[in-house]
Formats: C-alpha cells, sequence, structure tokens
C-alpha cells in the first residue's frame, strides 16, 4: 500500500517577512518553506510533488499531520545523569576510539591514558558528549569478544565521568552496555540498532539511558561488499521507523531515542551523498538526529583519495550541511574545529534571526 513521506526543503535564512509561508524544523535554527510530498510505495519512491507550506494544510490527513508535528515539534533537552544537553542547536560528540585498528587513526588512543587526554582535551574544546568505544566497526573489522572490549573502555569511562563528563558507550553488545554504565556512561551508540545482541534492548530499558539506533546494511565484515538498495533514503527511514518501534516494545521511552542514517555503514558514495542530501526528511521519525560523516571514505573518494588523517575541510563540509538541515548531534573526531566552524555557523544564523531596526 502507498503512503506518502514529508521531506522540508527550501530552507530560509530566518522567518521575518514571511508568516505563515515557512516553517521551523524540530524547533532549532532552521527554516524551511516547501516540502517535498513523497510518494512511497514498497521500498521506493514513485512520484514526488513540490509544495509550499502555506499550502500544506489541506492536505494533511492524519498520517501526514502525525509527521507533520514531528518535523516542527521542538526537541527535549537529553538527560545524561547531571548533564543537560539541549537540542534546539546542534551539540558536537567527541570519538573515542579505544582500539589498536581505528581506520581513523590507526590506534592512536588504544592506551587508556591517551583516549583520558584525548577526552578531556575534547570537553575542554567544547564537546557536549565523549562516545567511548572499544571495538572497530569499520569496514571488514573483526567482532572483538565482550571483556576485551570491557577491559578497553572502562578506565577511560570511569576517569571521563568522574571528572564530570557526558559519556556515550559506543557498542553493540549488553555486557558492555552494563559495565559501562556501572562505570559512569550515561548514553548507549548501538551502530546495530540492536539488532546484535538480543539482551541490548531490555538492558537499555532497564537503565533508562537514551540509546541511538544507527542504520546499517549487513555487519562490519560484509557491509561494504557492492550495497544495494531500492531508494536509499527510503529504505533507511523505513528500516529505523521499525527499529523505533522494536525499541519502544521492548520499554525504551520514544524520549530517550535518537537515530543516525549510518553514513558509510553498508552504503556506496552515491549512497552517503543521497542521504545527505535528504538528511531532514529524517526528522518526522521525532528524534533527535545524529550524524557521523567524520573522516569517512566518502571524504577520501570526494577529495582525490585523501588519506584519513587529512579529511578535516571535508568533515567540516559535511557537518555544516547536516546542521543546515537541523541534526542535532555531529558525531566527529576534530572536535575543537567543528566546535569553532559551528560557532560561525550559528553567528550567521543569529545576525539573521535579528530584527532589523528602522
Amino acid at each position: 500500500m502507498a503512503r506518502t513521506l514529508i521531506r522540508p526543503t527550501a530552507f530560509a535564512d530566518s522567518p521575518f517577512g514571511h508568516d505563515g509561508k515557512v516553517a521551523r524544523l524540530a524547533g532549532g535554527l532552521n527554516w524551511f518553506a516547501a516540502v517535498e510530498l513523497l510518494t512511497v510505495e514498497g521500498n521506493r519512491r514513485v512520484s514526488a510533488e513540490l509544495l509550499p507550506v502555506e499550502r500544506l494544510e489541506s492536505r494533511l490527513d492524519d498520517d501526514l499531520r502525525a509527521q507533520w508535528q514531528a518535523l516542527t515539534a521542538a526537541r527535549p533537552p537529553l538527560k545524561l545523569g547531571e548533564r543537560v544537553i539541549r537540542l534546539d542547536q546542534a551539540q558536537v560528540m567527541g570519538i573515542i576510539n579505544v582500539t589498536p585498528d581505528s581506520f581513523s587513526d590507526g590506534g592512536r588512543l588504544a592506551e587508556a591514558s591517551a583516549a583520558i587526554e584525548a577526552g578531556v582535551d575534547m570537553a575542554s574544546a567544547g564537546a557536549a558528549i565523549l562516545d567511548v568505544g572499544g571495538e572497530s566497526t569499520r569496514p571488514g573489522a573483526k567482532p572483538v569478544w565482550a571483556q576485551d572490549e570491557i577491559d578497553r573502555i572502562l578506565p577511560v569511562v570511569e576517569r571521563l565521568a568522574a571528572g564530570g563528563a557526558a559519556v556515550s558507550i559506543d557498542t553493540r553488545k549488553s555486557e558492555v552496555v552494563t559495565a559501562a554504565i556501572r562505570a559512569g556512561a550515561r548514553m548507549v551508540n548501538d551502530v546495530s540498532a540492536l539488532t546484535f545482541d538480543p539482551r541490548s534492548a531490555e538492558t537499555i530499558a532497564a537503565a533508562g539511558v537514551p540509546i541511538i539506533l544507527m542504520h546499517h546494511l549487513g555487519p562490519p565484515e560484509t557491509m561494504q561488499q557492492a550495497p544495494r538498495y531500492e531508494d536509499v533514503l527510503v529504505e533507511v527511514y523505513l528500516w529505523l521507523e521499525q527499529r523505533i518501534a522494536a525499541a519502544e516494545t521492548a520499554g525504551i521511552t520514544r524520549s530517550n531515542i535518537l537515530v543516525d542514517p549510518g553514513f558509510g555503514f553498508g552504503k556506496t558514495v552515491a549512497h552517503n551523498l543521497e542521504l545527505m542530501n535528504g538528511l531532514a526528511l529524517f526528522h518526522s521519525l521525532d528524534c533527535p538526529l545524529v550524524l557521523g560523516a567524520s573522516r569517512k571514505r566518502t571524504i577520501g573518494a570526494l577529495a582525490g583519495e585523501a588519506p584519513a588523517d587529512q579529511r578535516l575541510p571535508g568533515s567540516i563540509a559535511f557537518a555544516l550541511k547536516a546542521v543546515e538541515q537541523g541534526a542535532q548531534i555531529l558525531r566527529v573526531h576534530d572536535v575543537p574545529e567543528t566546535v569553532q566552524a559551528l560557532r560561525i555557523w550559528r553567528g550567521l544564523r543569529d545576525q539573521a534571526l535579528t530584527p532589523r531596526l528602522g
């Protein structure tokens, strides 16, 4: 059966002088003047209609009205223990890979002391959340035993949490979740979206902590072996919709669910670019949107095969593209540079949103 999805487009600098003609995206700093109504059958779009915002009201049935409310509603702050993370503006999540085979830094933070120092520096530079992981999920990576993963991350999580940082644990395993939460982590980032370990959902529900559900196509060992989609934007949207429903069924509250379209996880360069250009669609899932494009292979492919440690400019470009479409959390390796870019972007937005006098 066909259904219709709403994708915001035609973004405006400000709402001034456009009464009723623009809408605010997810309670953030972005306004849009038009939408694409995407008619979907199965896993693909069969038609698209561009419609000004002021003409949308007459077209809203119950399903579209629910999507519209989700697209325009403000996202409540995230509560990570004693820390409260505002989501009315973009926040930075710093990546701390405590692994010997990280694609981005070649294992530079494999030692706990180096990872702790990096986390302290990231927090000082403006990272709202620190995401600590002990298992590489780069293309071709092999699984790590849960206890090995725990041994890697535990001293890092303990020290950073004790220092007052809001710590997330990047893992697919319930045993690691339990150990990390005991050590002070207050958020889970699961690249499998609770499909890897059947006990993870109940563990997270019982802990009452936020969870990031990320789209992927197959395990890390095989996900980049000729990934295929009928329509990547639609398929990722529908898959995340199903994972949100599964998480809620397991007892995880909707306010504790965030979504990530999984840039680079079972996607070609073309897939990643289509997802980035259509990112605003995912706000109608009514969950905060996380984007992790930092130093990914697509940047290298578009930048003359630049190695991972030379992809900062491309990472910033993707970060700003995501923020322009309302992404609430940017998961990045280069925290100071991303924070500075966001401050400049925020300054431009503040000026545009200041009424002119006279």
